[in-house]
């Protein structure tokens, strides 16, 4: 999209650059790359124009109150306020039932949701080095990043820094 028709939604204050905001479109290489680890068969937070595996579960379908194991689940959930911590308890709740599941969230290590369902629950934090830039946006997200995988036989956490191929 040309500069200046964006209805100023990349713009300084604008709704793309707002945490207000809950629809954070997955970036392709991101997806790609994260799909030739895991081979996912299931996305559990989709919709019908964006959804990432042939099986896929839309706001409609309301993916936090249906099983997911024992899937490979893919999972870019809402980030709005006190919601991101709902989708990250089901994530490693089905990983208890024996799913495998990867979500990319927002870096907010000062949440209770980050000390409650990362760092207490999940197997591996890979954080995103620089700002991904999702959807159609020009500029990167005004927030850091971060992969959070969950196993059905948990290990003990690992955290690294990971470096998506592709573009910046």
């Amino acid at each position: 999209m040309p500069a200046g028709n964006d209805n100023g939604l990349w713009s300084s204050g604008g709704p793309g650059f707002s945490s207000n905001s809950d629809d954070w479109a997955t970036p392709p290489h991101v997806f790609d790359e994260l799909a030739g680890e895991f081979a996912f068969t299931l996305d559990a937070s989709a919709s019908a124009e964006n959804a990432k595996c042939g099986r896929y579960y839309t706001l409609d379908d309301d993916g936090l109150s249906k099983a997911w194991a024992p899937e490979t689940v893919w999972v870019n959930p809402p980030y709005a306020r006190g919601i991101t911590g709902r989708w990250l308890e089901k994530a490693a709740d089905e990983a208890d039932s024996g799913a495998t599941v990867v979500v990319l969230v927002p870096a907010r290590t000062d949440t209770r949701w980050w000390h409650d369902q990362v760092m207490a629950r999940a197997d591996e934090v890979r954080l995103v080095r620089g700002r991904l830039r999702f959807g159609a946006g020009r500029a990167p997200a005004p927030f850091p990043s971060a992969v959070v995988v969950y196993r059905p036989n948990p290990r003990p956490l690992t955290v690294t820094v990971w470096t998506p191929k592709g573009p910046r």
